[in-house]
């Protein structure tokens, strides 16, 4: 059988109502072979591991701008801990202060992308986060 790219969840967490930078990435993945689902604006940490627990995803990537990152992050993070779900990756970018980056990494985020990462960065760290998927 031949193998497929991963299923990844694509969210904007919080309040922020911008999301060029992510569709970018949605499309970006989408093009690489990735199977793509986005859930669009204003989503909550629960409404995300919902939606990934209900997809079977392999990765979550969270778009955030409004300074809510901290928070947003651990919740998820927590939430996908107490659904048994430790497997999937979680990833993100944004404004993101580069003195976040280190305690976000120690709640378990596997990479922050922010302002100015290509779209081949992402798709780099994708490349060896997630190996294909048997289908």
């Amino acid at each position: 059988m031949p193998a497929v790219k991963a299923r990844i969840l694509l969210s904007k967490a919080g309040l922020d109502g911008h999301d060029r930078g992510i569709k970018i990435i949605a499309r970006a993945l989408r093009d690489a072979g990735y199977e793509i689902i986005y859930t669009g604006l204003h989503r909550t940490p629960e409404m995300i591991v919902e939606t990934a627990l209900q997809e079977d995803v392999n990765a979550i990537g969270i778009s955030v701008l409004s300074g809510a990152h901290n928070f947003l992050f651990a919740e998820i993070i927590r939430l996908l801990k107490e659904n048994k779900m430790e497997d999937v990756i979680v990833f993100g970018g944004g404004i993101i202060p580069e003195a976040d980056i280190a305690d976000l990494k120690k709640t378990g985020v596997r990479e922050i992308f922010t302002p100015g990462a290509s779209t081949e960065e992402v798709l780099e760290f994708l490349a060896k986060a997630l190996p294909a998927q048997p289908r």
